[in-house]
Protein backbone atom coordinates (compact mmCIF):
# COMPACT_ATOMS: atom_id res chain seq x y z
CA UNK A 1 0.00 0.00 0.00
CA UNK A 2 1.54 3.12 -0.66
CA UNK A 3 0.69 6.10 1.51
CA UNK A 4 -2.58 6.16 2.78
CA UNK A 5 -5.34 8.81 1.34
CA UNK A 6 -8.01 10.82 2.65
CA UNK A 7 -7.40 10.13 6.54
CA UNK A 8 -10.23 11.77 8.49
CA UNK A 9 -11.84 12.01 11.75
CA UNK A 10 -14.66 10.18 10.55
CA UNK A 11 -14.77 6.53 9.65
CA UNK A 12 -17.20 6.48 6.96
CA UNK A 13 -15.70 7.88 4.29
CA UNK A 14 -12.25 6.34 4.68
CA UNK A 15 -10.32 4.99 1.69
CA UNK A 16 -7.31 3.01 1.46
CA UNK A 17 -4.58 1.28 -1.30
CA UNK A 18 -5.12 -2.49 -1.48
CA UNK A 19 -2.86 -4.74 -0.21
CA UNK A 20 0.03 -6.80 -1.10
CA UNK A 21 2.48 -9.65 -0.16
CA UNK A 22 6.16 -8.24 1.03
CA UNK A 23 8.92 -11.00 -0.17
CA UNK A 24 12.14 -10.54 -0.66
CA UNK A 25 12.22 -6.81 -0.19
CA UNK A 26 9.56 -6.32 -3.30
CA UNK A 27 5.59 -5.46 -2.76
CA UNK A 28 4.01 -8.74 -4.88
CA UNK A 29 1.23 -10.25 -6.19
CA UNK A 30 -0.20 -13.36 -4.80
CA UNK A 31 1.32 -16.06 -6.95
CA UNK A 32 -2.13 -17.49 -7.38
CA UNK A 33 -3.63 -13.81 -7.75
CA UNK A 34 -6.27 -14.63 -5.09
CA UNK A 35 -7.43 -11.64 -2.68
CA UNK A 36 -10.09 -11.20 -0.32
CA UNK A 37 -12.24 -8.56 1.22
CA UNK A 38 -10.77 -6.36 4.18
CA UNK A 39 -13.95 -5.10 5.99
CA UNK A 40 -14.55 -2.43 8.01
CA UNK A 41 -15.95 -2.41 11.44
CA UNK A 42 -17.56 0.37 11.94
CA UNK A 43 -19.44 0.56 8.65
CA UNK A 44 -19.04 -3.14 7.84
CA UNK A 45 -18.27 -2.12 4.13
CA UNK A 46 -15.13 -3.45 2.21
CA UNK A 47 -12.25 -1.60 3.19
CA UNK A 48 -9.76 -2.62 0.57
CA UNK A 49 -8.94 -6.15 -1.20
CA UNK A 50 -5.75 -8.36 0.48
CA UNK A 51 -3.36 -10.62 -1.50
CA UNK A 52 -3.77 -14.28 -0.25
CA UNK A 53 -0.96 -15.85 0.55
CA UNK A 54 -0.57 -19.53 0.12
CA UNK A 55 1.87 -22.13 0.18
CA UNK A 56 3.69 -21.28 -2.89
CA UNK A 57 4.19 -17.83 -1.45
CA UNK A 58 5.38 -18.64 2.11
CA UNK A 59 7.74 -21.12 0.32
CA UNK A 60 8.71 -18.26 -1.82
CA UNK A 61 9.41 -16.10 1.23
CA UNK A 62 11.11 -18.62 2.94
CA UNK A 63 13.45 -19.31 0.39
CA UNK A 64 14.18 -15.52 0.78
CA UNK A 65 14.61 -15.42 4.49
CA UNK A 66 16.83 -18.40 4.53
CA UNK A 67 19.35 -16.54 1.27
CA UNK A 68 19.30 -13.38 3.32
CA UNK A 69 20.25 -15.41 6.83
CA UNK A 70 23.01 -17.69 5.45
CA UNK A 71 24.50 -15.66 2.72
CA UNK A 72 22.92 -12.48 2.68
CA UNK A 73 24.67 -9.41 4.63
CA UNK A 74 22.36 -9.73 7.96
CA UNK A 75 23.42 -13.47 9.06
CA UNK A 76 27.23 -12.09 9.03
CA UNK A 77 26.33 -8.01 9.75
CA UNK A 78 27.86 -6.76 12.93
CA UNK A 79 25.86 -6.21 15.63
CA UNK A 80 26.72 -2.56 15.84
CA UNK A 81 25.53 -1.95 12.49
CA UNK A 82 22.62 -4.53 12.60
CA UNK A 83 21.44 -1.90 15.68
CA UNK A 84 21.54 1.01 13.26
CA UNK A 85 18.83 -0.42 11.12
CA UNK A 86 16.63 -1.65 14.53
CA UNK A 87 17.13 1.80 15.99
CA UNK A 88 16.14 3.41 12.63
CA UNK A 89 12.89 1.32 12.14
CA UNK A 90 11.47 2.83 15.66
CA UNK A 91 12.62 6.48 14.39
CA UNK A 92 10.61 5.88 11.07
CA UNK A 93 7.50 4.43 13.37
CA UNK A 94 7.64 7.53 15.47
CA UNK A 95 7.39 9.76 12.32
CA UNK A 96 4.20 7.71 11.11
CA UNK A 97 2.32 7.24 14.15
CA UNK A 98 -0.76 9.26 13.50
CA UNK A 99 -1.12 7.54 10.23
CA UNK A 100 -0.73 4.04 11.65
CA UNK A 101 -2.70 5.03 14.55
CA UNK A 102 -5.51 5.73 12.15
CA UNK A 103 -5.17 2.39 9.65
CA UNK A 104 -5.31 0.75 13.15
CA UNK A 105 -8.13 2.09 14.59
CA UNK A 106 -9.92 1.80 10.75
CA UNK A 107 -8.58 -1.83 10.32
CA UNK A 108 -10.02 -3.12 14.32
CA UNK A 109 -12.68 -0.66 15.26
CA UNK A 110 -10.02 0.34 18.80
CA UNK A 111 -10.17 4.09 19.55
CA UNK A 112 -7.79 6.22 17.91
CA UNK A 113 -7.06 7.69 21.71
CA UNK A 114 -5.95 4.18 22.01
CA UNK A 115 -3.76 3.14 18.81
CA UNK A 116 -1.96 6.13 19.06
CA UNK A 117 -0.35 4.66 22.39
CA UNK A 118 -0.02 1.38 20.93
CA UNK A 119 1.68 2.92 18.75
CA UNK A 120 4.42 4.54 20.53
CA UNK A 121 4.70 1.51 22.54
CA UNK A 122 5.38 -0.42 19.41
CA UNK A 123 8.42 2.31 18.62
CA UNK A 124 9.93 1.34 22.32
CA UNK A 125 10.18 -1.95 21.21
CA UNK A 126 12.67 -1.66 18.73
CA UNK A 127 14.45 1.01 21.28
CA UNK A 128 13.93 -1.61 23.94
CA UNK A 129 15.62 -4.38 22.07
CA UNK A 130 18.46 -2.59 20.37
CA UNK A 131 19.16 -1.53 23.83
CA UNK A 132 18.59 -5.04 25.63
CA UNK A 133 20.75 -7.16 22.71
CA UNK A 134 23.39 -4.48 23.23
CA UNK A 135 24.18 -4.80 26.62
CA UNK A 136 22.59 -8.31 27.68
CA UNK A 137 23.17 -10.71 25.09
CA UNK A 138 26.63 -12.26 25.95
CA UNK A 139 27.72 -15.31 27.25
CA UNK A 140 29.69 -16.74 30.09
CA UNK A 141 32.54 -18.40 30.93
CA UNK A 142 33.54 -21.53 33.19
CA UNK A 143 36.83 -21.66 33.66
CA UNK A 144 38.11 -25.94 34.99
CA UNK A 145 41.16 -25.80 37.08
CA UNK A 146 44.14 -24.59 34.67
CA UNK A 147 42.84 -27.17 31.79
CA UNK A 148 39.62 -25.54 30.19
CA UNK A 149 38.14 -22.42 29.54
CA UNK A 150 34.29 -23.33 28.76
CA UNK A 151 32.11 -20.56 27.71
CA UNK A 152 29.00 -19.87 25.66
CA UNK A 153 27.20 -17.96 22.73
CA UNK A 154 24.05 -17.10 21.67
CA UNK A 155 23.78 -17.59 18.15
CA UNK A 156 20.25 -16.69 15.89
CA UNK A 157 18.05 -19.55 15.05
CA UNK A 158 17.92 -18.48 10.95
CA UNK A 159 14.63 -18.01 9.60
CA UNK A 160 11.61 -17.75 12.27
CA UNK A 161 7.91 -17.60 11.37
CA UNK A 162 5.78 -15.13 13.56
CA UNK A 163 1.91 -15.70 13.34
CA UNK A 164 0.26 -12.52 15.02
CA UNK A 165 -3.53 -11.34 16.38
CA UNK A 166 -5.91 -8.77 15.13
CA UNK A 167 -5.90 -7.24 18.16
CA UNK A 168 -3.63 -4.79 18.84
CA UNK A 169 -1.73 -6.07 16.17
CA UNK A 170 0.39 -3.12 15.44
CA UNK A 171 1.75 -3.77 19.02
CA UNK A 172 1.94 -7.66 19.07
CA UNK A 173 3.77 -7.82 15.80
CA UNK A 174 6.09 -5.48 16.64
CA UNK A 175 6.88 -7.24 20.23
CA UNK A 176 7.83 -10.28 17.95
CA UNK A 177 9.20 -8.27 15.19
CA UNK A 178 11.70 -6.84 17.29
CA UNK A 179 13.71 -9.24 19.03
CA UNK A 180 13.00 -11.37 16.01
CA UNK A 181 15.27 -9.04 14.03
CA UNK A 182 17.45 -7.59 16.78
CA UNK A 183 18.85 -11.09 17.57
CA UNK A 184 19.77 -11.33 13.98
CA UNK A 185 17.01 -13.94 12.51
CA UNK A 186 15.21 -12.97 9.57
CA UNK A 187 11.43 -13.57 9.64
CA UNK A 188 8.39 -14.20 8.25
CA UNK A 189 4.87 -12.44 9.22
CA UNK A 190 1.45 -13.75 9.18
CA UNK A 191 -1.21 -11.19 10.54
CA UNK A 192 -3.85 -11.88 11.04
CA UNK A 193 -6.21 -12.09 8.00
CA UNK A 194 -8.60 -9.39 9.73
CA UNK A 195 -6.20 -6.66 10.56
CA UNK A 196 -3.82 -6.59 7.61
CA UNK A 197 -3.40 -2.54 6.90
CA UNK A 198 -0.90 -2.27 10.09
CA UNK A 199 1.40 -5.57 9.18
CA UNK A 200 1.39 -3.92 5.87
CA UNK A 201 2.35 0.00 6.37
CA UNK A 202 5.00 -2.12 9.53
CA UNK A 203 6.81 -3.75 6.04
CA UNK A 204 6.71 -0.22 4.30
CA UNK A 205 8.85 1.41 7.56
CA UNK A 206 10.82 -1.90 6.95
CA UNK A 207 11.66 -0.69 2.92
CA UNK A 208 11.94 2.86 4.16
CA UNK A 209 14.43 1.95 6.45
CA UNK A 210 16.78 0.02 3.86
CA UNK A 211 16.65 -3.18 5.56
CA UNK A 212 18.40 -5.55 2.98
CA UNK A 213 15.77 -8.27 0.99
CA UNK A 214 14.69 -11.39 2.93
CA UNK A 215 15.49 -9.88 6.04
CA UNK A 216 11.73 -8.94 6.80
CA UNK A 217 8.46 -10.47 4.60
CA UNK A 218 4.68 -10.54 5.15
CA UNK A 219 2.60 -12.97 3.54
CA UNK A 220 -0.58 -12.24 4.37
CA UNK A 221 -3.62 -15.02 4.28
CA UNK A 222 -5.55 -17.94 6.33
CA UNK A 223 -4.41 -19.55 9.12
CA UNK A 224 -5.31 -22.94 7.35
CA UNK A 225 -3.50 -22.01 4.38
CA UNK A 226 -0.30 -19.70 4.78
CA UNK A 227 -0.48 -20.30 8.53
CA UNK A 228 0.09 -23.55 7.86
CA UNK A 229 2.55 -23.97 5.39
CA UNK A 230 4.89 -21.98 7.45
CA UNK A 231 4.25 -23.72 10.32
CA UNK A 232 5.04 -26.95 8.34
CA UNK A 233 7.78 -25.72 6.45
CA UNK A 234 11.13 -27.51 7.55
CA UNK A 235 13.37 -24.30 6.57
CA UNK A 236 11.48 -22.27 9.50
CA UNK A 237 13.07 -23.22 12.57
CA UNK A 238 10.69 -21.53 15.24
CA UNK A 239 7.08 -20.04 15.69
CA UNK A 240 5.97 -17.79 18.18
CA UNK A 241 1.86 -17.51 17.92
CA UNK A 242 -0.73 -15.46 19.78
CA UNK A 243 -3.90 -16.41 19.28
CA UNK A 244 -6.92 -18.67 20.81
CA UNK A 245 -5.75 -22.20 22.65
CA UNK A 246 -7.44 -24.14 20.48
CA UNK A 247 -5.55 -22.90 17.01
CA UNK A 248 -2.10 -22.99 19.59
CA UNK A 249 -2.46 -26.51 20.08
CA UNK A 250 -2.78 -27.04 16.45
CA UNK A 251 0.54 -25.48 15.70
CA UNK A 252 2.09 -27.03 18.33
CA UNK A 253 0.88 -30.51 16.75
CA UNK A 254 1.89 -29.88 13.46
CA UNK A 255 5.16 -28.06 14.66
CA UNK A 256 6.50 -31.33 15.78
CA UNK A 257 7.14 -33.13 12.91
CA UNK A 258 10.20 -30.50 12.03
CA UNK A 259 11.04 -30.50 15.57
CA UNK A 260 10.60 -26.87 15.66
CA UNK A 261 10.76 -24.46 18.61
CA UNK A 262 7.11 -22.92 19.52
CA UNK A 263 6.58 -20.28 21.71
CA UNK A 264 2.49 -20.04 22.27
CA UNK A 265 0.64 -16.76 24.51
CA UNK A 266 -2.78 -18.42 24.32
CA UNK A 267 -5.86 -17.12 25.68
CA UNK A 268 -6.85 -16.39 29.46
CA UNK A 269 -10.31 -15.74 31.84
CA UNK A 270 -8.63 -13.76 34.45
CA UNK A 271 -9.38 -13.09 37.46
CA UNK A 272 -9.39 -9.78 39.49
CA UNK A 273 -10.40 -10.07 43.13
CA UNK A 274 -11.19 -7.23 45.61
CA UNK A 275 -11.48 -7.81 49.32
CA UNK A 276 -13.35 -5.74 51.52
CA UNK A 277 -10.39 -3.58 52.64
CA UNK A 278 -9.63 -2.15 48.94
CA UNK A 279 -9.37 1.20 47.93
CA UNK A 280 -12.27 0.77 46.08
CA UNK A 281 -12.16 3.54 43.65
CA UNK A 282 -8.84 2.72 42.44
CA UNK A 283 -10.24 -1.24 42.19
CA UNK A 284 -13.61 -0.03 40.54
CA UNK A 285 -11.35 2.08 37.71
CA UNK A 286 -8.98 -0.74 37.53
CA UNK A 287 -12.08 -3.44 36.63
CA UNK A 288 -13.21 -1.49 34.50
CA UNK A 289 -10.40 -0.38 32.27
CA UNK A 290 -8.97 -3.94 32.68
CA UNK A 291 -11.89 -4.95 30.30
CA UNK A 292 -13.92 -2.49 28.52
CA UNK A 293 -10.00 -1.00 27.54
CA UNK A 294 -9.05 -2.08 23.97
CA UNK A 295 -13.27 -2.77 23.21
CA UNK A 296 -12.77 -5.82 25.69
CA UNK A 297 -10.90 -8.01 22.82
CA UNK A 298 -7.57 -8.16 24.78
CA UNK A 299 -6.06 -11.81 26.10
CA UNK A 300 -5.56 -10.72 29.43
CA UNK A 301 -8.83 -8.80 30.52
CA UNK A 302 -9.98 -9.31 34.13
CA UNK A 303 -13.38 -11.15 32.80
CA UNK A 304 -14.20 -12.36 36.29
CA UNK A 305 -14.55 -10.13 38.73
CA UNK A 306 -14.74 -11.52 42.17
CA UNK A 307 -16.05 -8.94 44.65
CA UNK A 308 -16.25 -9.58 48.62
CA UNK A 309 -19.95 -10.14 50.37
CA UNK A 310 -19.32 -6.85 52.29
CA UNK A 311 -18.69 -4.11 49.53
CA UNK A 312 -20.19 -6.32 46.09
CA UNK A 313 -23.64 -4.27 46.22
CA UNK A 314 -21.67 -0.60 46.02
CA UNK A 315 -19.03 -2.26 43.91
CA UNK A 316 -22.05 -3.73 41.41
CA UNK A 317 -23.89 -0.11 41.76
CA UNK A 318 -20.60 1.76 40.73
CA UNK A 319 -20.31 -0.50 37.98
CA UNK A 320 -23.70 0.01 36.80
CA UNK A 321 -23.46 3.91 36.66
CA UNK A 322 -19.71 3.25 34.42
CA UNK A 323 -21.33 1.13 32.00
CA UNK A 324 -23.53 3.63 30.93
CA UNK A 325 -21.42 6.46 30.53
CA UNK A 326 -18.68 5.06 28.66
CA UNK A 327 -18.40 6.81 25.39
CA UNK A 328 -19.12 4.03 22.40
CA UNK A 329 -19.25 5.67 19.04
CA UNK A 330 -16.74 6.02 15.77
CA UNK A 331 -12.94 4.81 16.83
CA UNK A 332 -11.62 7.78 15.15
CA UNK A 333 -13.25 10.50 17.28
CA UNK A 334 -10.48 10.98 19.63
CA UNK A 335 -13.18 11.26 22.62
CA UNK A 336 -14.35 7.70 21.50
CA UNK A 337 -13.67 5.52 24.50
CA UNK A 338 -15.43 2.72 23.28
CA UNK A 339 -15.48 0.85 19.64
CA UNK A 340 -16.80 -2.23 17.33
CA UNK A 341 -15.81 -5.81 17.67
CA UNK A 342 -13.46 -6.83 14.69
CA UNK A 343 -16.05 -8.31 12.56
CA UNK A 344 -19.46 -9.81 11.86
CA UNK A 345 -18.55 -13.39 13.38
CA UNK A 346 -17.04 -12.36 16.69
CA UNK A 347 -20.05 -10.15 17.44
CA UNK A 348 -22.22 -13.06 16.98
CA UNK A 349 -20.11 -15.07 19.17
CA UNK A 350 -19.82 -12.87 21.87
CA UNK A 351 -23.67 -11.89 21.67
CA UNK A 352 -24.39 -15.85 21.73
CA UNK A 353 -22.55 -16.27 25.39
CA UNK A 354 -24.91 -12.97 26.17
CA UNK A 355 -27.83 -14.95 25.40
CA UNK A 356 -26.27 -18.08 27.34
CA UNK A 357 -25.38 -15.62 30.13
CA UNK A 358 -29.11 -15.12 30.53
CA UNK A 359 -30.06 -18.68 30.14
CA UNK A 360 -27.61 -19.45 33.36
CA UNK A 361 -29.36 -17.27 35.87
CA UNK A 362 -27.43 -14.27 34.74
CA UNK A 363 -29.02 -10.32 35.42
CA UNK A 364 -27.19 -8.74 32.31
CA UNK A 365 -26.84 -5.07 31.85
CA UNK A 366 -25.64 -3.45 29.44
CA UNK A 367 -24.59 0.12 28.04
CA UNK A 368 -26.60 1.95 24.91
CA UNK A 369 -25.35 1.87 21.63
CA UNK A 370 -26.20 4.90 20.21
CA UNK A 371 -28.53 5.02 16.64
CA UNK A 372 -26.13 6.49 14.72
CA UNK A 373 -23.59 3.79 14.58
CA UNK A 374 -25.66 0.77 14.86
CA UNK A 375 -23.90 -0.55 11.64
CA UNK A 376 -21.16 -1.45 13.15
CA UNK A 377 -20.21 -4.69 15.19
CA UNK A 378 -20.99 -2.90 18.35
CA UNK A 379 -21.79 -5.46 21.93
CA UNK A 380 -21.89 -2.60 24.30
CA UNK A 381 -19.93 -3.03 27.79
CA UNK A 382 -21.90 -5.93 29.79
CA UNK A 383 -22.47 -6.90 32.90
CA UNK A 384 -23.05 -10.67 33.93
CA UNK A 385 -24.72 -10.07 37.76
CA UNK A 386 -25.46 -13.23 39.97
CA UNK A 387 -22.61 -15.02 37.67
CA UNK A 388 -21.22 -18.42 39.85
CA UNK A 389 -18.01 -19.77 38.58
CA UNK A 390 -18.93 -23.17 37.29
CA UNK A 391 -20.99 -21.01 34.64
CA UNK A 392 -20.11 -21.69 30.61
CA UNK A 393 -19.78 -18.07 30.61
CA UNK A 394 -17.63 -17.81 33.41
CA UNK A 395 -15.26 -20.60 32.33
CA UNK A 396 -14.99 -20.45 28.50
CA UNK A 397 -13.36 -17.20 26.90
CA UNK A 398 -15.35 -14.67 25.29
CA UNK A 399 -12.66 -12.28 24.10
CA UNK A 400 -15.25 -9.27 24.29
CA UNK A 401 -16.61 -6.64 26.45
CA UNK A 402 -18.02 -9.24 29.33
CA UNK A 403 -17.39 -8.79 32.84
CA UNK A 404 -19.04 -11.94 34.72
CA UNK A 405 -19.36 -10.49 38.82
CA UNK A 406 -18.65 -12.85 41.37
CA UNK A 407 -19.42 -12.95 45.04
CA UNK A 408 -16.79 -14.15 47.26
CA UNK A 409 -16.60 -14.31 51.65
CA UNK A 410 -13.32 -15.81 52.29
CA UNK A 411 -9.46 -15.74 50.91
CA UNK A 412 -9.48 -19.93 50.72
CA UNK A 413 -12.75 -19.50 48.77
CA UNK A 414 -11.42 -17.24 46.54
CA UNK A 415 -8.48 -18.20 45.46
CA UNK A 416 -9.76 -21.64 44.89
CA UNK A 417 -12.66 -19.82 42.48
CA UNK A 418 -10.52 -18.45 40.98
CA UNK A 419 -8.04 -21.29 40.33
CA UNK A 420 -11.20 -23.11 38.80
CA UNK A 421 -10.47 -22.69 34.84
CA UNK A 422 -8.65 -24.40 32.26
CA UNK A 423 -6.38 -20.74 31.71
CA UNK A 424 -3.95 -19.22 34.06
CA UNK A 425 -2.73 -15.99 31.94
CA UNK A 426 -3.15 -12.97 34.38
CA UNK A 427 -4.75 -12.32 37.25
CA UNK A 428 -5.47 -8.85 39.66
CA UNK A 429 -5.44 -8.59 43.51
CA UNK A 430 -7.09 -5.22 45.43
CA UNK A 431 -6.57 -5.46 49.40
CA UNK A 432 -4.91 -3.06 51.72
CA UNK A 433 -3.59 -5.99 53.18
CA UNK A 434 -0.06 -6.21 51.79
CA UNK A 435 0.53 -9.70 53.49
CA UNK A 436 -2.79 -11.27 51.91
CA UNK A 437 -2.02 -8.83 48.76
CA UNK A 438 1.44 -11.62 48.61
CA UNK A 439 -0.31 -14.61 49.41
CA UNK A 440 -3.11 -14.79 47.06
CA UNK A 441 -0.74 -13.64 44.21
CA UNK A 442 1.34 -16.29 44.73
CA UNK A 443 -1.54 -18.76 44.92
CA UNK A 444 -3.49 -17.66 41.89
CA UNK A 445 -2.27 -20.33 38.84
CA UNK A 446 -0.98 -17.78 36.62
CA UNK A 447 1.51 -16.56 35.00
CA UNK A 448 1.17 -12.67 35.55
CA UNK A 449 -0.38 -10.99 38.66
CA UNK A 450 -0.56 -7.29 39.65
CA UNK A 451 -1.50 -6.55 43.29
CA UNK A 452 -3.49 -3.09 43.51
CA UNK A 453 -2.61 -2.01 39.86
CA UNK A 454 -4.14 -2.68 36.30
CA UNK A 455 -2.46 -4.11 34.01
CA UNK A 456 0.94 -2.20 33.81
CA UNK A 457 3.66 -3.66 31.28
CA UNK A 458 7.45 -3.57 31.61
CA UNK A 459 9.19 -4.55 28.47
CA UNK A 460 11.73 -6.26 30.93
CA UNK A 461 9.63 -9.17 32.70
CA UNK A 462 8.65 -12.02 31.18
CA UNK A 463 4.55 -12.15 29.48
CA UNK A 464 2.98 -15.03 29.36
CA UNK A 465 0.70 -17.89 30.81
CA UNK A 466 0.43 -21.71 32.68
CA UNK A 467 -2.28 -24.03 31.92
CA UNK A 468 -4.13 -23.22 28.82
CA UNK A 469 -3.19 -20.01 28.18
CA UNK A 470 0.86 -21.20 26.51
CA UNK A 471 3.82 -21.81 26.48
CA UNK A 472 6.87 -20.12 27.22
CA UNK A 473 7.23 -16.25 27.53
CA UNK A 474 7.84 -13.02 25.58
CA UNK A 475 9.66 -10.14 26.61
CA UNK A 476 12.90 -9.27 28.29
CA UNK A 477 15.68 -11.04 28.39
CA UNK A 478 13.26 -14.17 27.92
CA UNK A 479 12.90 -13.98 24.10
CA UNK A 480 16.32 -13.19 23.47
CA UNK A 481 17.83 -16.31 25.29
CA UNK A 482 15.21 -18.61 25.68
CA UNK A 483 13.44 -17.81 22.64
CA UNK A 484 15.15 -16.11 19.32
CA UNK A 485 18.51 -17.77 20.23
CA UNK A 486 19.98 -21.09 20.75
CA UNK A 487 22.80 -21.42 23.31
CA UNK A 488 26.50 -22.90 21.92
CA UNK A 489 29.29 -24.20 23.96
CA UNK A 490 33.19 -23.71 23.20
CA UNK A 491 34.93 -25.94 25.30
CA UNK A 492 38.79 -24.61 25.14
CA UNK A 493 41.82 -26.74 26.29
CA UNK A 494 44.42 -24.30 28.13
CA UNK A 495 46.11 -27.33 29.59
CA UNK A 496 47.54 -31.25 28.35
CA UNK A 497 44.09 -32.70 30.39
CA UNK A 498 44.37 -36.32 30.61
CA UNK A 499 43.05 -38.40 27.20
CA UNK A 500 42.51 -41.62 27.81
CA UNK A 501 44.51 -44.00 25.47
CA UNK A 502 42.74 -46.43 23.54
CA UNK A 503 44.37 -49.27 21.74
CA UNK A 504 48.12 -47.51 21.89
CA UNK A 505 50.56 -49.97 22.30
CA UNK A 506 52.70 -49.73 25.50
Amino acid sequence: MKKSTEMSKDSTNIKVDDVKLYINGEFVNAQAQATFENSNPFTNEVNNLVAEGRKEDIDKAVIAAKQAFKSGPWGSMKMEERMVYINRIADLIDEEVEEIASLESIDTGLPIAQTRKMIARAAENFRFYSRMVQSKLHGESYPVDNEFINYTIYKPLGVVGLITPWNAPFMLETWKVAPALATGNTVILKPAELSPLTANKLAEVMDKAGLPKGVFNVVHGYGETAGAALVAHPDVEAISFTGETTTGTIIIKNSADTLKKTSMELGGKSPLIVFDDADVERALDAAVWGIFSFNGERCTANSRVFLHKNIKDQFIEALKERVGNIKIGDPMDPTTQFGPLIDKEHFKKVSEYIELAKQEGCEVIQGVVPEGVKAGNFVPPTLLLNATNDMRVCQEEIFGPVMAVIEFESEEQVIAAANDVKYGLAGYVWTNDIKRGHRVAQAVEAGMLWVNSQNVRDLRIPFGGMKSSGIGREGGHYAIFEFYTEPKVIHIAIGDHHIPQFGKKK
